[in-house]
């Protein structure tokens, strides 16, 4: 028994005998049924198989080999160029989302919601769509200087976006006694709220650092190297793969080592609310003579990363005729785009079922191996994932080499980790309590599986199963290497023709893309509000 003065924790709480648990909460005590653990270990079998692969292929011929390939100078300058890279888009971003989190959630901007949503059109732009803009606009850009704007300009709202939603959580009392003890605006901001928004800030700089790493497209466009474009080069350039797998290796341990670090930047500060009550929206700040350069800045923003881009589609797709594309081959590139979208999102979504179910209704050392081994494809680039593949058709599956079935297992390797994590949050929000009553009625665990669970979390399923369609849509690396002879996607036809400065023909492609990518975000949108 606990005194009236002693604090009671969540988890000293007592429940009447036979009451069931809160809904969503994991049971700790039950085992998965075999009827989802096979499914799962096959998806997280095929999940790690790139970092198999990787070990494997690196020390084929031993480890000095491997050493000499990751030693030699041009490794290094890889390393320098990419890090660089990394290092101008994080800063890059970090300036200009936390800026216009603070402008759309704490200030009073006029049209502030309508910003908020402008700044977050980027996420739905391929990198290298922006970067064949720019390219086509000003080629003087090639290069560092290119590279780095195009990333900044998809980049920054992954930024933006946790920032803002840390704002809206964050308590205003703590600025609101800043600034009756006097501190203006800008010192409140800098010395109070910044500092609370360090862990939102330094996650939003991990996506975009890894995004950056990984991205194969804007840097190959603006001919840019990097460790994904020398990986591939290496592939394409001679039939040991070797090289291309030990710099797989460092690009992963690079990886690795940005979480770590991000991980270790979040300290062990009280970032949250230590009162009692309700929370309270914070009193909007007065822009003043500011608002004109506040709306100039945000202004500017979106004309740099949305208005710019589809002007320039626009441009060449008035200057292209049928001379310069055929919009025959277009509706057949996009029919093949999304069926192999469409195949993508199916597997992904299926082998994501069983893992997001026993994430969600199960704890144990089983359900966490299971769970994080589905998120070891999001440690690996997708050229590396095609790699693995490629290596895999060849030593152990022939028939699948450079076959459809074998790009759809690449997409389902790459984006597992987008359909469990969906897949796990609609479970959740399925109370267990109901599994439990079907099961006590003589249902058999696959019957609660298909009449009870999978009901109730199918429209967080279907929403998973949608975003995964895009994602897959516009994947570029993996489907250039993975693809069967003589066909394209949007994306390598768009990647194809823009290699060759042939910007007119290029821009069909690329709005056709942004077209068919808008249709499932928009119902994603809907979805979610």
């Amino acid at each position: 028994m606990t005194s009236p003065d002693t604090p009671v924790r969540p988890g000293d709480v007592l429940r009447p005998a036979g009451a069931p648990a809160p809904a969503g909460r994991r049971r700790a005590g039950s085992r998965p049924s075999w009827i989802l653990i096979v499914p799962a270990a096959l998806a997280a079998a095929l999940a790690v198989l790139p970092l198999g692969y990787l070990a494997v292929r690196a020390l084929e011929r031993g480890p000095a080999y491997a050493w000499d390939v990751v030693a030699d100078g041009r490794t290094g300058e890889l390393l320098l160029r990419s890090l660089g890279l990394t290092a101008t888009v994080v800063a890059a971003c970090l300036l200009i989302g936390v800026p216009l989190a603070w402008l759309t959630v704490r200030t009073a901007l006029p049209g502030a919601r309508a910003w908020s949503v402008l700044v977050t059109l980027p996420l739905a732009v391929p990198s290298y769509v922006t970067a064949f803009a720019w390219l086509s606009a000003a080629p003087s850009l090639a290069g560092f200087t290119g590279s780095a704007l195009a990333l900044t300009l998809v980049s920054f709202p992954y930024v933006y976006l946790p920032v803002a939603a840390a704002l809206r959580g964050t308590d205003p009392g703590h600025e609101e006694v800043a600034r009756s003890l006097g501190h203006g605006p800008l010192r409140t901001f800098l010395r109070v709220t910044l500092p609370q928004l360090r862990p939102a800030a330094a996650g939003g700089g991990l996506l975009v650092a890894l995004y950056v790493l990984s991205d194969f497209g804007a840097v190959s466009l603006m001919r840019y190297d990097t460790f994904t474009r020398g990986i591939y080069t290496s592939y394409r350039a001679s039939f040991d793969r070797t090289p291309a797998a030990a710099l797989s290796a460092v690009l992963v341990l690079m990886t690795v080592l940005l979480v770590t670090a991000e991980t270790r930047t979040r300290g062990r500060a009280d970032y949250a609310r230590t009162g009692t009550g309700t929370a309270r929206r914070a009193v909007p700040v007065a822009l003043g003579r500011l608002r004109t350069l506040a709306l100039s800045w945000c202004g500017a923003i979106v004309a740099l990363a949305v208005v710019f881009p589809l002007a320039t589609l626009g441009y060449w797709l008035a200057v292209g005729t049928s001379a310069t594309w055929d919009p025959a081959t277009l509706t057949t590139t996009a029919l093949t785009t999304l069926g192999v979208a469409a195949g993508g999102a199916a597997l992904t979504t299926l082998l994501a079922l069983p893992v997001g179910v026993i994430a969600a209704r199960h704890r144990g050392r089983l359900a966490h191996l299971l769970e994080q081994a589905a998120y070891a494809g999001h440690a690996v680039p997708g050229i590396t994932v095609a790699l693995a593949l490629v290596f895999f058709a060849v030593r152990y599956a022939r028939p699948l080499y450079q076959e459809t079935p074998l790009l759809i297992c690449a997409y389902a390797v790459l984006f597992l980790p987008v359909a469990v994590a969906a897949t796990r949050a609609a479970v959740l929000q399925a109370p267990p309590v109901l599994d439990d009553i079907a099961r006590s009625l003589g249902r058999t665990p696959l019957g609660v599986l298909r009449e009870v669970t999978l009901p109730l979390a199918a429209p967080g399923v279907a929403a998973g199963a949608a975003l995964t369609f895009v994602v897959c849509m516009k994947e570029l690396p993996a489907t250039l290497l993975l693809r069967p002879t003589g066909m394209d996607t949007l994306a390598t036809r768009l990647w194809t023709e823009t290699g060759t400065g042939s910007f007119a023909a290029a821009a069909p492609y690329a709005a056709a893309l942004i077209l068919l990518a808008a249709v499932p975000s928009y119902l994603l949108g809907r979805h979610r509000t």
